[in-house]
């Protein structure tokens, strides 16, 4: 097996590229270096380019002899997507029938891709199934439900195989604290905290406290990074085996609140992390959290690290500055 991963030098494309290349799997990453870092990679084959260039994917999968594609490449900035939406559909899903176009081409049919949770907006009940309502809130979600569909409609009519991975709250560092997550281009909870600790930028705000929930802030399932490389892992398998095309769910199927967090982190940083209570965001739910059973029965894989690992390995990676 020889796999693209595109947009590999990201966050969660970094630790993925890591895991195969550990697991003997031959690797090259195509990533523009917009948001991601040639210095993640860890010295992986590195081919600068855009997905949206048919010719270089065709010409990458030939040259490296690819059996199958893991994609990560898109903007994913709820924020930004509902400001400026124009590069979400142009680089998300223009990008993405461009990037399969150039993989048929090649004579490549696998492809694992990066989805999310997004996809079904505030839930009706939780845990969530893969047969919950996909009712995307913003551009940005949208893009995946959409990304989802063209995948789909590549299967029956030009028998890509695939699967979709809806992952949850992606958060830590690698274990050795080689590789993490840029801290100073993200909106994600836990890189914030981190940075309200270990600087003096100012309080990170909790976005109300008058949830229905045990503490009254919101609750989210939060997956070690390296888990989720290793669920990118085991679907490339799955579809190497002739697995059947398939959507699962990525989470713990636990729920961990605002407020938890920051007393994780308080207990392992020594001290209290500055954060002032702000009023709710519009649309946020208080309750979200996976049902990731078929995952463990398709894929044979579950959630192995919790809240302590995500803190602790997220703390030593930001604390070497």
């Amino acid at each position: 097996m020889a796999v693209l991963v595109t947009g590999g030098a990201g966050y969660i494309g970094s630790h993925t590229v890591r895991r195969l290349r550990e697991a003997g799997v031959d690797t090259v990453v195509l990533d523009t270096l917009e948001r991601g870092s040639r210095e993640a990679l860890l010295g992986a084959p590195l081919v600068v380019g855009s997905i949206a260039d048919e010719a270089l994917v065709t010409e990458v999968c030939r040259e490296h002899d690819v059996t199958a594609v893991v994609h990560f490449a898109a903007h994913k900035s709820v924020g930004d997507s509902m400001v400026d939406p124009g590069p979400y559909w142009t680089n998300n899903v223009q990008g993405t029938v461009h990037l399969i176009e150039g993989m048929l081409a090649a004579g490549v049919r696998n492809i694992v891709f990066s989805s999310s949770a997004a996809v079904y907006g505030s839930p009706e009940q939780v845990p969530i199934t893969e047969g919950a309502p996909i009712r995307p809130e913003n551009v940005y979600a949208e893009t995946k439900a959409m990304m989802e569909r063209v995948i789909d409609w590549y299967g029956t009519t030009s028998g890509l195989r695939w699967a979709s991975l809806r992952y949850f709250n992606a958060a830590g560092a690698s274990t050795d604290s080689v590789i993490g997550e840029d801290w100073s281009s993200t909106t994600n909870l836990v890189p914030l905290v981190m940075r309200a600790a270990l600087t003096d930028v100012g309080p990170v705000d909790v976005f109300g406290t008058d949830f229905d929930t045990p503490d009254g802030s919101g609750v989210r399932d939060y997956i070690h990074v390296e888990d989720l490389a290793e669920a990118h892992l085991a679907a490339l398998r799955y579809l190497e085996a002739d697995g059947e095309n398939l959507t699962v769910n990525l989470g713990t199927g636990n729920g961990t609140s605002v407020l938890e967090i920051l007393a994780m982190t308080a207990e392992i940083h020594g001290a209290e992390v500055p954060h002032r209570i702000s009023g709710r965001r519009l649309g946020d739910p208080a309750t979200v959290y996976a049902d990731s059973t078929l995952a463990g029965r398709t894929l044979g894989w579950t959630a192995t690290r919790g809240l302590r690992e995500i803190i602790s390995s997220a703390y030593a990676w930001y604390r070497q500055g």
